[in-house]
């Protein structure tokens, strides 16, 4: 199984339309269709459905080390908005700490505008990990 098959395990992610595109060694890249089902009552992408994708591409990072990373602390800030289109989510490990390491994901629409940046640490569970392995060519 590739990492890729490995997080459509992700129910919540996939429900909601989003795809991992792309893993490497402490990056990952994800895109979700904004459908009108992803509106909030304004009009916009609903900050919830941003932020999950986020989380998935933060996930992806994380866990191409193949130890299984979960996050033990998230921040997200929102800097614009969008209301159709497809959104990016770019996550890079900036700190790969063996048991916390520190990612930045950023957040952006069709025309590479800034809609978040969302920072997370994580925590490597010591002795797990992940049957899976990197995509070919990612």
């Amino acid at each position: 199984m590739t990492l890729k098959e490995f997080f459509l395990r992700d129910r919540f992610a996939v429900s909601i339309g989003a795809e991992l595109l792309e893993i490497r060694q402490g990056y990952a890249r994800a895109r979700m269709l904004v459908t009108p089902d992803h509106l909030n009552g304004a009009g916009f992408c609903q900050g919830g459905a941003i932020f999950t994708l986020a989380d998935l591409a933060y996930a992806a990072a994380v866990n191409s080390h193949l130890t299984l990373t979960v996050a033990i602390s998230t921040n997200i800030t929102y800097v614009s908005n969008v209301s159709e289109g497809y959104i990016y989510a770019e996550a890079k490990e900036v700190v790969n700490h063996p048991r916390a390491p520190f990612t930045e994901v950023r957040v952006t629409g069709e025309e590479g505008q800034l809609l978040a940046v969302f920072t997370s640490t994580g925590y490597r569970k010591k002795g797990q990990t992940i049957d899976a392995e990197l995509p070919e060519g990612d």
